[in-house]
């Protein structure tokens, strides 16, 4: 494992990776029984169970690549937001069937892996600004915690968007705050897998409250979907070419910029950034989401992206494709103890969310806010990045201000090739959704 992971070279052990790969886990394990919950809502035609299957299998062989390929620390599974738009928006907004939805995930996945395989996604990488690098990272890091928040439910909506909830002190959001408690002493006090942890004794603290309960439910594992599409269904008509194009658009843009915004920020954090800017592995790592995207479109499940949870474990000391594996390895095991899994509340995995986002806003240090043409679009990608509930929409205004600041202020030559092409797909995408 030594040689083939690169542990001493990256500063890390098998005993620090597999407890960051474990912590990486339980963080994200919440989709295992939110993804399935979303997908099988009344009217869309999916099963829970097979769902629940999918998501599993996929999320574990997305991981696996990118552990054994790329050797980068960062997990995969059904993008949240993604799954909603084609439960929500697809299926029972426009009333297409959920074989029409996967056969544009489906599309989506080929047209992803082309432009894996011609570097193009990589190219886009290693293009944006180091300011926005860096915005990105801790932008995502409040974008976490805010979901923290949320999950725990200490932040609700309100008349005022969101509000502070009238019972943050008890039921499921008291034992989040009191996981927050624990879990930031044990960090402070440098104890190993803090946030392993205060996941467990947040857990057990819920029990006597009534948030921690048995899920129940089977062992055996249920068989998920296979090549369901509906490609007849598409070309019945104009409008649902037209409609199918729209969509295999969206999820293809969504995916890319959140893949991309989630590599950038879980890679700084990790320290393996190189000096010019760029990640390593970075093709490798994108072809585990092209991968993931196409075989959940096979399964039945919804678009596979990197998930921002995996900076839980990059904290953690993950350093290594190891972290990875061991995610992966997690995954499948979970086909077996659904109920086991499913029985961890939100308000337990909340308290890791909120403080890795303490530990990822840390980037926003170097970024020089004398200079306005960098501060701005620094800002603007942090600040839309939670209030739009999208890293992907976080980093299309980042890019765009930067754009126009830079050009306004006369530094257009700083501006990069590819970094223009991205700011036009950005422009493009506003104009098809105002369509």
């Amino acid at each position: 494992m030594e040689k083939f992971f690169k542990l001493k070279e990256r500063g890390t052990d098998v005993k620090t990776e597999i407890m960051a790969g474990i912590t990486t886990f339980m963080t994200m394990a919440y989709i295992l029984a939110v993804n399935p919950g979303i997908l099988a809502t009344p009217g869309t035609g999916l099963a829970f169970g097979k769902v629940f299957a999918a998501t599993a299998i996929t999320s574990a062989v997305a991981t696996l690549v990118m552990g054994l390929v790329a050797n980068l620390p960062f997990a995969l599974s059904a993008g949240m937001g993604l799954n909603a738009f084609f439960t929500y928006t697809v299926c029972l907004g426009m009333g297409y069937s959920y074989q029409w939805a996967l056969s544009a995930i489906l599309v989506e996945g080929v047209i992803f892996l082309l432009l894996t395989f011609c570097n193009v996604r990589e190219a886009i990488v290693n293009s944006i600004p180091a300011s926005l690098k860096k915005a990105i990272a801790a932008g995502i890091g409040l974008f976490i915690a805010f979901i923290g928040l949320q999950n725990a439910g200490i932040i609700v909506g309100g008349a005022t968007l969101v509000e502070l909830s009238a019972t943050w002190y008890k039921g499921p959001a008291g034992v989040a705050m009191i996981g927050l408690v624990v879990t930031g002493i044990l960090l402070a006090r440098k104890v190993k897998g803090a946030l392993l942890l205060g996941i467990i004794i947040t857990t057990i603290v819920g029990i006597p409250f009534g948030v921690t309960t048995w899920a129940g439910g089977s062992f055996m594992p249920t068989t998920p979907y296979f090549a369901e599409f509906a490609f007849k269904e598409i070309f019945s008509n104009g409008k649902s070419l037209f409609d199918f194009v729209i969509v295999m658009f969206t999820f293809l843009f969504v995916d890319m910029f959140d893949t991309v915004g989630t590599l950038i920020g879980c890679a700084g954090k990790s320290g393996i950034v190189q000096k010019d800017g760029s990640i390593p592995n970075c093709k490798e790592a994108l072809l585990a989401d092209a991968i993931g995207t196409t075989l959940g479109a096979v399964l039945g499940t919804s678009t596979v992206t990197t998930f921002v949870e995996s900076a839980s474990g990059v904290a953690e000391g993950g350093r290594t494709g190891l972290t990875a594996v061991t995610v992966a390895v997690l995954f499948i095991l979970s086909l077996f103890l659904e109920p086991l899994f499913g029985s961890i509340p939100s308000a337990a995995t909340a308290p890791a969310l909120i403080i890795v986002g303490v530990m990822m806003i840390t980037p926003v240090t170097e970024i020089d806010f004398h200079d306005y043409s960098e501060a701005i679009p620094a800002f603007l990608c942090m600040l839309f990045m939670v209030c739009a509930y999208s890293i992907s929409d976080g980093i299309m205004f980042g890019i765009l201000s930067y754009v126009i600041m830079k050009s306004a202020v006369g530094k257009s030559k700083e501006i990069g090739t590819t970094t223009w092409i991205v700011a036009l797909l950005f422009i493009i995408k506003i104009i098809v959704k105002a369509i």
